[in-house]
């Protein structure tokens, strides 16, 4: 392979795979947002959980899950479910704990499946979230911390 092809390419990478984990964290941080601006809370909560168990579509094991859990404590996921979409988000855009962030997306959006909340954006977040956990070192090579590694390590230089 041609030296350039693979200079281009080492460049490219986590160019691509940066942009995939930033992609990831907007979607993120929209849907904490309007969450929190349509005032989410426990009746939405109990909406999901209403609808677990009336709907066909959704496994007996999840059935029991939002019954049994979310159904224990609707106030506290009310609170905790935009929160952690928020707080998934801003990981993500700032590229700090990418991939637990990526695995928990990935989580997430597998119980909203779970509930049948299927939202055209999901698929897109699941794929996205897969560049990140397919591609971490290149996920992560415009992060914050990378950043304020290669910024500590050219102080270090120029202090020698």
């Amino acid at each position: 392979m041609p030296r350039e092809a693979t200079t281009t390419s080492a460049r490219v990478a986590p160019a691509l795979a940066g942009a995939a984990r930033v992609a990831l964290g907007l979607l993120w941080l929209h849907e904490g947002f309007v969450k929190y601006r349509a005032g989410f809370g426990a009746a939405d909560i109990g909406f999901v959980v209403d609808g677990a168990a009336s709907n066909p579509r959704v496994p007996g094991f999840f059935q029991a899950f939002t019954d049994l859990v979310l159904g224990a404590a609707p106030g506290l996921f009310g609170v905790v479910l935009p929160l952690l979409e928020s707080l998934l988000g801003v990981a993500l855009v700032l590229g700090v704990l990418t991939v637990p962030a990526a695995w928990a997306s990935v989580v997430a959006l597998a119980t909203y499946w779970l509930a049948d909340l299927l939202v055209w954006q999901y698929p897109v977040m699941v794929l996205l979230s897969a560049v990140v956990l397919a591609f971490p070192a290149a996920a992560a090579a415009w992060s914050v911390p990378a950043v304020r590694a290669v910024l500590a390590s050219r102080r270090h230089a120029q202090a020698q």
